[in-house]
């Protein structure tokens, strides 16, 4: 908007219709004080001011504008018809004009001058713009600056803190878990103790006694057994020190305890030559237990179960990643021709306490396979299967070298 201060109406018509011919807004004042009155109401770009008005003259208003952090910086063309000297003109720019025009004016020359100082003005408005911006964003980093090493500082002990009540916590959580494994076990040792002696002295003769008994009997070791993995779970929180582990020797060492199992099943352990690795060899091998277990149990009616276990070197941290001699990885597969599972719940095989199976036909307390994939993440591994109904499943561990 462009405000046009001139105490004469036929002048204020003239230059109104030749600014407005350009499609430029236009505001008109006919005295100094009028005009001050609507620069207080309006934001204008730029003012065209008469020097020579009753009361006011355009000098003063120009002073006046001058003066004030609002108006400072708003552009001013003197326009005068009798001050032509060159001591008005000089005042004309030290009150703070940007030119000086005499009349009779030049239209194209007062619209190329009007054009050249809106375009100043707008791109002095939009450097203010950016300047008040980036002045802003300098206290904010500033601020933050002087704050991060603070806040770095109150962090730090929280974290320290957080983790010392950990550490308490999980001390606590390690000697909860022999006391349970003391009191609860011991009431269940001596449950099936008598039981078992009630059997033998007394239930001889009564089938159905004898079948109820039994029954009370492996619900106690149910529990025992439900006990302790839940046990073994709790203690896989704490930190052991690894160390070089031949998988061969754990193996070995799990399919020596479960010779029993599998001379029942006939069952047929091939174990091909497998790697070394880092980690702690008495997780590893309960991750072998509970998968060669599983492989036992889940078997085919009929069938004698074979098991295969096997390794290779491969390029990186993947389940699928192709072999590579020279990699940093190995993946070991446990494969069964046992009853499978349907590869949809692939998720809920690791997960505590699920099962997807009848667990009155397959007893287990559904804890094993979650042990075993905690056990492999916090030796920085992964674990999967694949697996089709009917048609075994296929185990593979991705542990690091």
């Amino acid at each position: 908007m462009i405000l046009i201060v001139d105490d004469l109406s036929e002048n204020l018509l003239a230059l109104r219709k030749t600014l407005e011919v350009h499609n430029l807004q236009v505001d008109t004042a006919q005295s100094g004080e009028e005009a001050l009155k609507k620069i207080l109401k309006q934001n204008y770009s730029l003012i065209i001011l008469d020097v020579q008005m009753p009361g006011m003259d355009g000098f003063e208003v120009a002073e006046i504008l001058a003066g004030s952090n609002r108006t400072k910086d708003i552009p001013v063309i003197f326009l005068s018809a009798v001050n032509k000297q060159k001591r008005f003109i000089s005042k004309g720019y030290e009150t703070g004009g940007v030119d000086y025009i005499t009349k009779p004016v030049d239209p194209d020359l007062l619209i190329l001058k009007v054009k050249t100082f809106l375009k100043l003005s707008e791109q002095k408005t939009e450097l203010k713009n950016i300047r008040d911006i980036l002045s802003k964003e300098v206290e904010i980093r500033k601020a933050a600056e002087e704050n991060l090493e603070a806040k770095v500082e109150e962090r730090t002990r929280e974290l320290i803190k957080k983790n010392e009540e950990l550490e308490f916590r999980n001390h606590e959580l390690q000697q909860f878990s022999w006391v349970v494994s003391h009191d609860l076990k011991e009431p269940i040792r001596k449950i099936e103790m008598f039981i078992k002696m009630i059997k033998e002295r007394y239930l001889t003769d009564d089938e159905k006694a004898l079948d109820y008994v039994d029954r009370t009997v492996r619900a106690a070791q149910r529990m025992s057994k439900l006990i302790t993995d839940l046990l073994d779970y709790s203690r896989l929180s704490s930190d052991v020190a690894p160390e070089q582990t031949d998988i061969n020797a754990v193996v070995d060492e799990v399919v020596t305890d479960l010779d029993y199992l599998i001379e029942e099943s006939k069952a047929i352990v091939i174990k091909k030559d497998l790697p070394k690795v880092t980690g702690v060899p008495s997780q590893l091998r309960q991750v072998f237990q509970n998968l060669l277990s599983n492989s036992l149990k889940f078997t085919k009616k009929d069938i004698s179960p074979i098991i295969q276990i096997s390794g290779e070197i491969i390029a990186d941290k993947h389940i699928d990643a192709p072999e590579d001699a020279n990699g940093e990885y190995c993946r070991i597969t446990v494969k069964d021709n046992g009853i499978g599972f349907d590869e949809q719940y692939l998720d809920k095989i690791f997960i505590i306490f699920q099962s997807l199976n009848d667990r009155k036909k397959y007893e287990g307390t559904g804890i094993g396979l979650a042990i075993a994939k905690k056990i492999i993440e916090k030796h920085n591994g992964l674990i999967s299967a694949k697996s089709t109904p009917g048609e075994g499943a296929t185990f593979l561990i991705v542990l690091p070298l």
